[in-house]
């Protein structure tokens, strides 16, 4: 899928998300959210200034938010964003109670609604992860300019193709039909069986 896809699964499909902000401490603070909106050019949602989280917000500009669907744990696919967050203020707001329009059950009127202001997540880093599939799937991207992030599994021409990790990998997603075999990132657990396994030390972690 294209990053405008993954904003729109998470805005239509996903919509409510736990995210996480750091308080005063540097201590994890999470709370749930909704996302409203989505364009090629990142995620929307709101809050109210007088909430602390808004205060989180605005002191490190950053965010990370989680979500899943799905009915039990093997039919779940979750995303995972995080990333530099910029506030837009009331500009967008008109659009996003349009679009959800079970706000006005919160926030009735115009002064109900003064104290809101709406913030976009426009730069950073995603993880996509679907259980449903065998074997798994998974896939990792960037946007608004962000370099991708994280670690893989790598083999190198040291390997001599043993099937050691090929048998220690819960998802079978090495290849050995060649040498040196190959790992198949987007079936991945990054589990780390074939890197402690590996009596040739053919196994490497790289950075993306």
């Amino acid at each position: 899928m294209e990053v405008r896809d993954y904003f729109s699964y998470l805005t239509d499909e996903i919509h409510s998300t736990v995210a996480a902000t750091v308080d005063e401490s540097g201590l994890p603070v999470t709370c749930v959210i909704d996302i409203m909106d989505w364009d090629d050019h990142g995620i929307y949602f709101l809050t109210a200034k007088g909430k602390s989280f808004y205060r989180r917000l605005t002191k490190k500009n950053f965010l990370a938010v989680t979500g899943m669907k799905g009915t039990d744990t093997l039919s779940c696919r979750s995303l995972t964003l995080r990333g530099t967050v910029r506030e837009l203020g009331q500009g967008p707001l008109p659009r996003l109670f349009e679009k959800n329009p079970y706000m006005a059950s919160i926030y009735p009127d115009g002064p109900s609604r003064e104290n809101l202001t709406v913030f976009q997540l426009y730069k950073g880093t995603g993880e996509w992860f679907d259980l449903s599939k065998r074997p798994i799937e998974r896939d990792s991207f960037s946007f608004g300019g962000m370099e991708e992030e994280g670690e893989y599994f790598f083999i190198t021409d040291r390997c001599v193709l043993c099937r050691l990790c090929y048998s220690k990998c819960p998802q079978k997603c090495i290849d050995i039909s060649r040498r040196p075999a190959v790992i198949n990132q987007e079936n991945c657990l990054h589990c780390g069986n074939c890197y402690e396994t590996c009596l040739a030390r053919a196994i490497v972690k790289k950075k993306k």
